[in-house]
């Protein structure tokens, strides 16, 4: 037989080789460390972020680049994504460092989880085949199934990584059957190709693809935490370590929008009336369930994760309007999410201790006379996340909205605002909470200057971004365009 192998291009994927060959790396090296040198992996796993950023923005293109065999594309959607999620990886070790470290648990597995995680979401972005796509999602998904039950001793963590696994496989084998039906009615696992076979498909076979295209959106919509999907994140976001929630309800849902980019948008496009219609039912129930329920909610942890639940609804508005403006609209708004979602469970931390969790509203209580520095930054990120402005949070809500109601869907648009106001309510009690109420805990904040620095700059970074949010948004604008 003639060899007709012929050598791939490996360039475009070059932060993903160094990415992938740092983490093993790291976990040998970290087998060589003593408890008290363990700081070591904590710093090789913020220098290999910092170096896969510098390669990502060394070698991108304007113009997008495949390689093995179509498989994988290098674009700006791609890079920009991919800088997003190395910063706030990093942000979320720095966060994490004295939270493990107080509870006996700063283990070198967290951050060579943490970096297979990266690479899972780094393959998940520049998927160009059902295949790749599958494959990223898998190595996300197992990396963040293990970082939930990585406090082995801790019941409820035990209890949330068996939930979250059980629910994330059924999710799985979904997207896999749909991914499925459309190789057999396409007949291709090329995201192009797929579109294209969409296009000239016969009536006859459309029903197979309109089975196909439910399976793939119930895929994606339990990975983002839409509902009716959405019934792991309040357990998993409450079991879990609070450095464990921190990267889940973070990164991932940046990688999740891509995904649902390159399947729906690039690969389905055709069929947008079809998905449209589910989106927006998804929508609307996210958005309704996320902030009522919340309301309800003493826990704080189990209250951004309903708050999440209604953020994946916005999320949706932009992807389901159609339009460039609607795509670019909901692409800053993963980005605006995952910076606010990280300062909200960063307070969190900034408040917990050894042997004391700060997962109670209850906890926030009077924090203006223990730290008004720190309770001013937690309002910032409180009004972010109930969009009101000059937050940045206002304009990520006010981007998707705009583009909801240019794509004709007005009335959209007025129920998302009502749920919206309803959803100020709990964000809004949090600050009543800091200032208006006596604290129960007269201690001080114990944590290291880094951490300090790090969150003071995450609230500042985005009341600046809220003061001038063009640049962000432009950026976005140019990546989908």
């Amino acid at each position: 037989m003639p060899n007709n192998f012929q050598m791939p291009d490996l360039m475009p994927a070059l932060p993903e080789i160094f990415l992938l060959t740092m983490a093993c790396v790291i976990l040998l090296a970290d087998l060589f460390f003593r408890d008290e040198n363990r700081v070591f992996t904590y710093l090789l796993s913020l220098a290999t972020l910092a170096i896969t950023a510098a390669l990502t923005v060394t070698m991108h293109s304007d113009v997008p680049v495949y390689t093995f065999d179509g498989s994988f594309v290098s674009d700006t959607m791609g890079d920009v994504l991919k800088v997003f999620v190395y910063l706030v990886t990093a942000v979320v070790f720095i966060y994490s460092r004295d939270y493990l470290l107080n509870r006996n648990i700063f283990k070198g597995e967290y951050f060579v989880l943490g970096l297979f995680a990266v690479l899972g979401m780094m393959v998940l972005i520049s998927a160009h085949s059902l295949l790749t796509i599958y494959l990223g999602l898998e190595l996300l998904s197992l990396a963040l199934y293990a970082m939930v039950a990585f406090h082995r001793d801790n019941s409820d963590a035990t209890e949330a990584a068996m939930k979250y696994f059980v629910l994330g496989a059924l999710a799985s084998g979904m997207l896999l059957y749909g991914m499925s039906l459309l190789y057999g009615i396409t007949g291709t696992l090329d995201i192009g190709g797929v579109q294209g076979a969409v296009a000239d498909l016969e009536d006859s076979k459309k029903l197979v693809l309109g089975l196909g295209l439910v399976m793939v959106i119930v895929g994606m919509a339990f990975k983002l935490g839409a509902v009716p999907f959405h019934m792991w994140i309040p357990d998993v976001y409450h079991g879990a370590p609070t450095a464990v929630t921190l990267f889940i309800g973070t990164a991932p849902k940046m990688a999740a929008f891509a995904m649902v980019m390159r399947l729906l948008v690039e690969g389905l496009g055709d069929m947008h009336a079809q998905w449209q219609d589910i989106l927006i039912i998804m929508a609307v129930l996210s958005m309704a369930v996320g902030n009522i329920i919340a309301i309800a909610q003493g826990n704080i942890k189990r209250m951004l994760a309903y708050s999440t639940i209604s953020h994946v609804g916005f999320l949706l508005l932009g992807i389901l309007a159609g339009t460039q403006a609607g795509y670019s609209g909901a692409m800053f708004y993963a980005i605006v999410y995952a910076l606010m979602g990280m300062g909200g469970f960063g307070m969190i931390i900034l408040l917990s201790r050894a042997g004391f969790e700060a997962d109670k509203l209850d906890d926030f209580k009077g924090l203006n006379e223990r730290s008004p520095w720190f309770a001013f930054i937690m309002m910032i990120l409180m009004f972010s996340m109930a969009g009101v402005p000059p937050a940045l949070g206002f304009y990520a809500k006010f981007a998707v909205l705009q583009a909801v109601v240019d794509s004709g869907l007005t009335w959209l648009a007025v129920v998302a605002v009502i749920f919206s106001i309803i959803g100020a309510f709990y964000y809004l009690r949090i600050v009543k909470l800091m200032y208006f109420d006596k604290a129960e805990d007269s201690l001080p904040l114990e944590t290291s200057t880094d951490m300090k620095v790090v969150l003071s700059a995450n609230g500042l970074g985005i009341l600046l971004l809220g003061l001038a949010p063009g640049s962000l948004l432009a950026l976005c604008t140019a990546a989908i365009g």
